[in-house]
């Protein structure tokens, strides 16, 4: 069957895909976005400090690196959440969705990811107890800080909450 596209299906389809673009230019000015982002730079920022005081050095890998405190996955999400639920309410489905993936974030962090830490951390040790001459004496070691502790990931939440209040826009 061929398919005959009127003037008014041309119209409408061109304007829906236009229409893409104004939501496309204005994502620097979404305040969902900016709020998870700035979270997000805040905890990475952080764990500077809190790296210092607990190993006392500095250690400018923990701009870029997972584990440790504050969690900025969980300030991530919850900024994100908390944001949506500022400007749209708690009760649309784009709350919901967020909720939801705040708290599979939050319990992967303090779940698998920190077990696995856990686990290179033991491996690590076994590996360097191992003879020189053992084939695997040499292999590099394995990434230990990778989750993180309850405590870490709530302090992650709060300061995502945080953030995501003082950026909102009142109404």
């Amino acid at each position: 069957m061929d398919e005959v596209m009127t003037v008014g299906d041309q119209s409408s389809s061109s304007s829906s895909s236009s229409s893409l673009l104004p939501q496309m230019t204005t994502l620097p000015f979404n305040l969902p976005f900016l709020s998870a982002f700035l979270a997000f730079t805040l905890a990475q920022f952080l764990k500077l400090f809190t790296t210092r005081y607990k190993e006392k050095k500095w250690d400018p890998k923990r701009l870029i690196g997972s584990g440790g405190m504050p969690s900025s996955h969980s300030s991530t999400v919850t900024a994100l959440a908390t944001a949506i639920a500022f400007e749209q309410g708690i009760g649309g489905p784009a709350f919901a969705v967020a909720l939801v993936f705040a708290s599979v974030v939050m319990y992967d962090a303090t779940g698998v990811r920190l077990h696995a830490g856990r686990q290179a951390e033991l491996l690590n040790q076994i590996v360097c107890e191992l003879p020189p001459e053992h084939p695997v004496a040499s292999v590099k070691p394995l990434r230990d800080s990778l989750g993180h502790t309850p405590i870490q990931v709530l302090a992650g939440a709060v300061l995502g909450c945080i953030v995501a209040y003082l950026m909102r826009t009142p109404h």
